[in-house]
Order: structure tokens, then sequence, then C-alpha cells
């Protein structure tokens, strides 16, 4: 028990050092996890060692993240992206499988099963990783990010059918056929149960527990769903996985899919990260020392098998090499999925254990090589691109179009709910606006009398010479996100040094390295939040208003350099 207990104390703090460093170098956790997977596994320092409870604790880790998948499922947007989705997507997939059973029977002499298998596995890309570098460079939206995601999707959706796959692929040839068509009937069988009787009660289910109003029951009764879809799938030989995707897709039609999403994160996370340590455990640190020659050849035919594979595909849709490039090295990486389709099939014998070991390594290598590969080519490419150039210049005209003619207006960077309001005070004073999103849904918003809604990033010079920057009289930065609002304004100082640019920022922790950027002044919403609650507060005991609101005066005045005369006037 005590050991026990060590280990899992040492477990959790390389962990926890792991995944700080993670956050602080900007790299995704489950680079992290693998890491600690392989420092402290049997191949590694030894520490921990592989084990069936571990590894069925870690299995429900890729349940939860199914049932995330399934949360996040539309029907409505696979229909808007079909083209992309089921078009890309499989061309990629086909091409992936096709080039990795042409290597796999020519370079390692394996049959045409073991070639298929291995091809599924690789043709995998990592959704974790991509989507969350796509949202931190506000690329998700781009054409390179459309096409990335819905290839992405497209994997997601695959993965059902390559889980029935790879246990009719380990029966004998003359069964293959018998045993993929009772797969596909069984699983037909029980989905359309499952969905059929879902729909029917799962809104009913979650309005009786919601009525309770007890959180502890609400995420009691969500871990029951997903465990009992998951069983259910089991039970009738299919995958735990699939159970879950269908609680997942089923609870997205009702109205409690954002708090069942909020609920099911942090068990998803955890035991998400316990199967990737896991995975981490398997890769064979002394063969990959001894197989350095053969594992950066895998890892080559693997980025590039899979970077080629893409940029055919990206240049059939008629994309321009920049973006075909972006989107290649997007989806060059193996993924999770992939490890756990390269696990089963070597449990189900498809693989040998250095077919197995080659192919692991070079997965996890490229996981790892994943977020400096998309960075690189970023750079190369002279951009963080929102298209080819053809799209390009047609947002660059759509923005000076929109802001031919004004004078002495206002640029605002993002149009949500800060960005809007900020609007809304503007068209009171008849001052004109041009605001600047890369979010479809808040260009279509509606603006106020004197203002214009654009789409284009304002993190780019042609953007925003285009909104008129050189006649603006002020620049509001009105999104939080603190790398992009540098870049901003480091690229509104080279050109206008003069213009007030007033920064929105989460807290007070940015402020000094936004002032150093060129921002005039610096808005922390923790700050003006603390300042209303407190003043609230005080009224509600009894203070008089005008005398909690001179202490809120005083608070801004010592805060806010050019307004500081007027909140230090009496009354």
């Amino acid at each position: 028990m005590h050991d026990n207990l060590l280990a899992l104390l040492l477990l959790l703090t390389a962990a926890v050092a792991a995944v700080a460093l993670a956050h602080r170098f900007r790299l995704p956790a489950i680079l992290a996890y693998l890491a600690v997977g392989i420092a402290l596994g049997p191949h590694g320092a030894a520490v921990l060692a592989e084990s069936a409870q571990v590894a069925g604790f870690a299995e429900f880790g890729v349940v939860f993240l199914m049932f995330s998948i399934g949360l996040e499922f539309s029907l409505q947007r696979l229909k808007t992206m079909r083209s992309l989705v089921f078009g890309f997507g499989s061309a990629q997939m086909l091409l992936t499988v096709a080039g990795a059973m042409f290597v796999a029977w020519l370079g390692y002499g394996q049959g045409w099963r073991a070639g298929l298998a291995v091809g599924l596995a690789v043709a995998m890309s990592s959704t974790a990783i991509v989507a969350k570098l796509l949202s931190e460079r506000f690329e998700l939206h781009s054409r390179s990010g459309r096409q990335t995601m819905g290839v992405l999707l497209f994997q997601d959706l695959a993965v059902v059918p390559c889980l029935l796959l790879l246990p009719a692929l380990a029966n004998p040839a003359e069964d293959l056929l018998r045993a993929m068509s009772v797969a596909l009937v069984q699983a037909a069988v029980v989905l359309a149960v499952l969905i059929w009787s879902g729909q029917h009660l799962m809104r009913r289910i979650y309005d009786i527990v919601a009525a309770r109003r007890s959180e502890e029951l609400f995420v009691l009764a969500t871990l029951w769903v997903v465990i009992g879809l998951a069983y259910a799938t089991g039970a009738a030989g299919l995958s735990l996985a699939l159970g879950a995707f269908v609680g997942g897709m089923l609870i997205s039609e009702t109205m409690y899919r954002h708090q069942v999403e909020a609920d099911i994160r942090p068990f998803r996370d955890i035991l998400l990260g316990l199967f990737f340590i896991t995975i981490g455990m398997m890769l064979d640190l002394g063969y990959v020392a001894g197989n350095l020659d053969g594992l950066a050849l895998a890892v080559l035919l693997l980025v590039c098998g899979k970077g080629v594979a893409v940029l055919l595909v990206s240049f059939a849709a008629r994309n321009s090499l920049d973006i075909a490039l972006r989107t290649a090295a997007q989806l060059a990486q193996a993924g999770e999925f992939g490890l756990v389709l390269t696990g089963l099939a070597h449990q189900q014998g498809l693989i040998g254990d250095q077919v197995f070991q080659v192919t692991l390594s070079a997965m996890l290598v490229s996981m790892f090589l994943a977020p400096f590969l998309i960075e690189r080519v970023a750079r190369l490419s002279g951009q963080m691109a929102r298209g080819d150039w053809a799209h390009k210049a047609m947002a660059v005209h759509e923005v000076a179009v929109a802001g031919f003619g004004l004078e002495q207006h206002v640029i605002i960077c993002g149009y949500g709910r800060t960005g809007s309001r900020i609007g809304e005070f503007l068209s009171r004073e008849d001052i004109p606006f041009l605001a600047l999103d890369v979010d479809p849904h808040q260009v279509r918003s509606a603006a106020p009398i004197g203002g214009r809604v654009v789409f284009g990033s304002a993190d780019r010079l042609e953007v925003m010479q285009a909104a008129g920057l050189a006649r603006a009289r002020a620049v509001v930065i009105a999104y939080p996100d603190i790398p992009s609002a540098e870049r901003v304004l480091r690229l509104v100082r080279s050109l206008r040094p003069d213009v007030p640019v007033i920064v929105r920022a989460p807290d007070d922790s940015q402020m000094r390295q936004l002032k150093e950027a060129g921002a005039t002044e610096v808005i922390p919403e923790v700050l003006e939040g603390s300042l209303m609650i407190a003043a609230e507060t005080l009224a509600q005991i009894g203070i008089p208003v005008e005398r909690a609101m001179t202490h809120v005066r005083a608070a801004r005045a010592e805060r806010y350099a050019s307004l500081r005369d007027y909140y230090r006037k009496p009354g």
C-alpha cells in the first residue's frame, strides 16, 4: 500500500511538472502526459508498471473523449461542411491508407491485413493537438483551418467503423466477409435501438434530474449515462467508445448539452491524461536508441507521406500552394485514436512486436513534432494566413470598401459583447466606427447607425491599412487574447505612433507588457468587476451610495491616468 502511494505521488508530481512546463511553452498537455509515461514507464525509470487495472481506467479516458465528441456532433454542422468532411476527409484517409499499405508491403514485408491496420492507424491526426493550436492562432475560420477541421471531423466519425473492422481483420480470410457483415448488422441494430430509445428517454431523464436542482445528482446522472451506454455496446460485442459517442450525440440534442460538457470535462481530461501516460509507457526507449535510423525513416515516411497525401487532395480542391502547405502541416502528425487503433491491432495479432514498436514510436515522435512543424510552416509561408491569395484579396477589398470615406473614425478589433457595446456608445455620440472580426457570426451582426462590421484580422498590415488606420482617431482592441493584442499594438505603432489605443485585458497581470507594446490604456475586466461588486456590497449593507461610489472613483483615479482629473472631482 505504501509503495503504491509512493508511485502515485511520483506520478502526480511528474504530471504536474510536465503539464506546467507544457503550458509555459504553450504546448498541448497531451505531449506532457506522453513524456511522463515514457520517462516513468517500464522502459524508462520503471517507476510505473503496466497493469490491467491501470489500462482499464485509462480506457475510460477514450470513452469520455468519444462522449465529448458526440456532444459536439451536429447534423446541421455536418450538413454545411459535408463536402469538406466526406470529400476532403475520405480522400485523405484513402490515400494515406493506400500509401501505408504499399510501404508496409514493399518496405517491411507485411501482408495486406497488417498494412491496412497500420494505414488506418496512421491516417488519423490529432484532434486534441491541432484544434488547440488552431484556436490559439485564431485560424479555425481560415480556409486551411476549415479544411483541417473537416478532415478531423471525418476521422472522428471513421473511428467507429475502424474499431469494428480491426477485430474482423483478425479472423481467417474465409471468415472476413461474414465477420464484417455480422459486425455491421449488429452495430446497426444496437445503434438503432439506442438512438430510438435515447431520443425518447434522454430529454425526459434530464428534465427529471434538473428539476431536483442538485449538481451532485446531475453529475451522477451524466456518469450513469456514459457508463451505461458504454456497457450496453460493450456487452453487444462493440466498443465501449461507440456507446459513449451515441450518448453524447443524444444529449447534444437537448438543452443540457453545455452543462453536461462542463461537468464531464474534469473526468475526461484526467482519465484521458492517464490514457496517454499508458500509451507513453508502451514506448521502448531501448528499442528507439538501438534503431534510430529505422525510426527516423519511419517518422519521415509518416509525416511526409501524410503531408503529400493532403497536398494532393488540396490541389485537387483547387487550393493555392500556401493553403495546401499549411493544411498538410496541420494534418501530418499521428493522432490519439491512431494510438488506440495501433494498440488494438497489436492486441488482435494483426501486427507483430517489431512493427508495433516502429509504428508506435514514429507516431509518438510525429505528435511531439506537430506543434513545431505547424509553427515552422506558418513562418515559412510568411503569414498567419486566413486564406489563399484570392480569398485574402477579396477580404481586404471588403474591408477597404467598408472603410472608404471614413474620417476620424474608431477601429474596433473584435465585435463580441464588449466590441458591440463600444459600438453602441460611439453611435450615440455620432462617431463612425469600423469593426473587424474573424467570426462569421459576429460579422453578420447588425451594427448601429454609423458603424460597419467586416471580416478581417486586425493583426494583418493590409487589413489595418484598408480599414483606414491612417485616418482613424482611435483603435480599440476589444478581445482578451494577449499575444494577438501585442501583435496588433506593434503593427499600429509602426504606422501610427500618435493614435490612442485602448486594450481590453483579463486582469492586471498583463498591463505592463501591453503598455510596453504601445497601449495608451489597458482596461482590466477583473478590476472593473471587483469595483462594482465592492460598491454594491457597501450599498447593500447600509453605506450611502455616494460614499461607496467615492471609493470607486478614488480607485479609478489611481488606476486610469487619462481620467484621473475627472474621477478626483468631488461628486
